[in-house]
């Protein structure tokens, strides 16, 4: 028989009542977070801290099925039907994951850097990959910005500029403090969209597919862009598109190598290391660059509209 695997949240009113039902066959050792676990012949219970209550061996839905009844007694909960939708979700999770439609074709693709950080710019980077040059990238170990070092964005990244047709759009704080947006999104799909339309002027293109990785859904995408004098259409909007496409990989470490090198600036103007991200590192910073040089020089360095403002307070 196949061996299997349930596992669901327990309602608050029944992790007592299963205290209860097991209390009289835990086991003495039990998983790390775990309150208790059980072994049956042919099933092993486990109740988390967290709630979570995870059946397992060829037995595990005659075991769990007690339990969903009682949940949809006691709580109206169809447990069945949520882990029939939790099942989907994660099949079409897997299948996006594992998206072609990229492989083997010329694409061009944007991606961008710097819109978690409280310090430094923006920058959007957009770019063409033909088919022919591909393997050039495998070469040099192209993959997501985010999943190889930072000294390694700066040995490739000027290779990638110099090699593969790219438009770069860095985005100032000043700039940025000056537009008033504070809707993220729109930022980003006002940027993607002027690097796209600025990549598609340099030259007739031969592409199969204008990626952008999806970070809202594709309608909100145009409707912030809905005022730009020129707007990109026939875009393919996909989740971790730096994973599945080589010309947003590349225009996700073309733009980190220049977001890189424009906080190297910043350090070395101020004399100050500037750190990256949004974190108790940037307050300390932001509050020994007020002491300084006064409240107002945080207007051309931070994104003011970020929390770490208020926080400042703390450090002063």
């Amino acid at each position: 028989m196949k061996q299997q695997t349930i596992v669901f949240k327990v309602s608050d009113n029944l992790k007592e009542q299963m205290i209860e039902f097991y209390k009289d066959r835990f086991l003495e050792k039990h998983p790390p977070y775990s309150i208790f676990q059980v072994k049956d012949y042919d099933c092993v219970i486990t109740l988390y801290e967290s709630g979570k209550v995870m059946f397992q061996g060829i037995g595990a839905d005659i075991e769990a099925s007690y339990w969903t009844e009682e949940e949809r007694i006691k709580n109206n909960r169809d447990i069945a039907r949520d882990l029939e939708s939790d099942k989907k979700k994660k099949e079409e999770k897997e299948a996006e994951l594992h998206d072609e439609r990229f492989k083997g074709v010329s694409t061009i693709g944007s991606d961008e850097v710097g819109t978690g950080d409280y310090f430094g710019p923006i920058v959007v980077s957009a770019s063409y990959v033909d088919k022919t040059k591909m393997s050039r990238l495998y070469e040099l170990g192209v993959r997501d910005s985010k999943k190889i070092s930072d000294a390694k964005i700066r040995e490739i990244g000027p290779t990638l500029m110099k090699e593969y047709p790219h438009v770069t759009y860095i985005l100032n704080n000043s700039t940025y403090n000056k537009w008033g947006i504070n809707n993220m999104n729109q930022v980003k799909a006002i940027l993607h969209n002027r690097v796209l339309t600025e990549l598609l002027k340099k030259a007739n293109f031969n592409y199969k597919y204008i990626v952008v990785d999806q970070f809202c859904f594709p309608t909100m995408y145009f409707k912030h862009i809905s005022k730009s004098s020129e707007i990109t259409k026939n875009i393919t909007f996909t989740t971790h598109a730096e994973d599945k496409c080589l010309s947003v990989a590349v225009s996700s470490i073309i733009s980190r190598y220049i977001f890189l090198n424009e906080m190297d600036k910043m350090s070395k103007e101020l004399g100050i290391n500037i750190p990256l991200g949004a974190g108790e590192g940037a307050d300390k910073t932001a509050a020994s660059i007020v002491k300084k040089f006064g409240q107002d020089k945080l207007k051309d360095l931070t994104k003011l509209n970020f929390k770490n403002t208020e926080k400042l307070k703390e450090f002063l």
